[in-house]
């Protein structure tokens, strides 16, 4: 069997298990695992507070700083309300792409990293080799925070850490972070007929999101002179708002979920401490002189730091050196590379697939993404032999 084909049959047991971000993974974790601790790697798993899911860490070769990571997150988007013309739990081969839930983002990736990893056990690396799977990136990079926080309690120091998120192999060395919040409106219900007798906390929630498009025009304005990110300011925008029960009822509740993406960390201190302000000094204390025991209550979903380029990185020089590519971009989509990077690991993203795949009905990756991925492997595993 050739190492394609390994991984393409990899990549079917990995899609065959509905690793959706709201459920287990603790499954396919136990996979991996198998497959690692059968070559001889130091596995170590770390569990999010539920027990429920985990994330992995294994390490091929000596056990010293200065190692490369490969990284990917094991949790998919939901298929709910999508029509698929295919069953999304089960790879489907057709025309040079394999069809299935994750198999671009980011399972592939996964699937060539275990599919190589006989190799990499099989070489006299010279530094280490280590494969980091994370739970829960699609909701606020849960996992990896946890995964991280055991590692630098550990005392080990990785030097380089690559993201296999879908970029059709380019190499991106730079995106914008992703914030994510729910805030919940709670006012003094009562009859429609009367509204200043009670608490809207609709009415309270709209002024909110009336003052957040505000601040989104103000970050549009603050956008840095030849910035590299399309757009070239921080972007915020509103998802969901719920609240209410019916026209003729003064609304109790309201529920507004929004995100931020911004593209320096200056804007994260004016949006958040101009937001705060606003819901602190202006829209409380009317709430409160009808309803003392209104309120706003901001649950934070996820706050995760974008990648930031760097002039001497590292990582780039060995993507390019790998993957034969000269050139470097940035994109808008979120990844866990921010997390690495802040525990000092030169960070980089470059994996199979394209993102415009990504969370849609019949995601695909081409089969050719594949082999290109398992290329780059190759060549990082003769290059880890030669300690280059």
């Amino acid at each position: 069997m050739s190492v394609l084909e390994d991984a393409t049959a990899v990549l079917g047991d990995l899609v065959a298990q509905p690793t959706v971000s709201a459920d287990s993974n603790l499954e396919l974790i136990a996979y991996c695992a198998a497959k690692l601790d059968a070559l001889g790697a130091k596995t170590e798993m770390t569990l999010d507070p539920s027990g429920t899911k985990a994330n992995l860490f294994a390490t091929i070769g000596p056990e010293e700083d200065g190692g490369i990571v490969l990284s990917g997150h094991t949790d998919v988007v939901p298929v709910d309300g999508q029509e698929w013309s295919v069953e999304p739990f089960a790879l489907t081969r057709r025309d040079g792409r394999l069809y299935g839930r994750g198999a671009c983002d980011m399972k592939g990736f996964i699937a060539c990293a275990l599919a190589m990893a006989p190799r990499f056990a099989e070489a006299d690396l010279a530094r280490p080799l280590h494969l980091a799977l994370t739970y829960d990136e699609e909701v606020g990079c849960m996992g990896a925070k946890v995964l991280l926080q055991a590692l630098k309690a550990s005392g080990r120091r990785p030097a380089i850490c690559l993201i296999g998120e879908p970029t059709e192999m380019r190499i991106i060395e730079g995106h914008k972070g992703c914030y994510e919040y729910s805030v919940a409106f709670k006012g003094l219900a009562g009859h429609g007929s009367d509204p200043d007798a009670g608490v809207s906390a609709v009415e309270y929630a709209v002024r909110y999101v009336a003052r957040l498009l505000e601040l989104r025009e103000a970050l549009k304005a603050r956008a840095i002179a030849g910035s590299p990110f399309r757009p070239p300011f921080s972007t915020l925008q509103v998802g969901r708002m719920a609240g209410g029960i019916a026209q003729n009822v003064i609304a109790d509740h309201c529920q507004v979920d929004w995100e931020f993406r911004p593209v320096a960390p200056a804007d994260v201190v004016f949006l958040k401490s101009a937001i705060a302000a606003y819901a602190e000094d202006t829209l409380l204390p009317a709430m409160r002189a009808v309803h003392p025991d209104a309120a706003i209550e901001t649950t934070v979903l996820g706050e995760v730091d974008g990648l930031e380029p760097m002039a001497d990185s590292e990582a780039v020089r060995l993507a390019a050196a790998l993957t034969g590519g000269n050139a470097t971009d940035v994109v808008s989509f979120g990844t866990e590379a921010g997390l690495y990077q802040a525990l000092g690991m030169s960070t980089v993203v470059c994996g199979p697939g394209s993102i415009e795949q990504a969370h849609k009905a019949d995601e695909f990756i081409a089969e050719d993404q594949l082999a290109q991925c398992l290329g780059m492997l190759e060549r990082l595993a003769r290059r880890l032999e030669g300690a280059a």
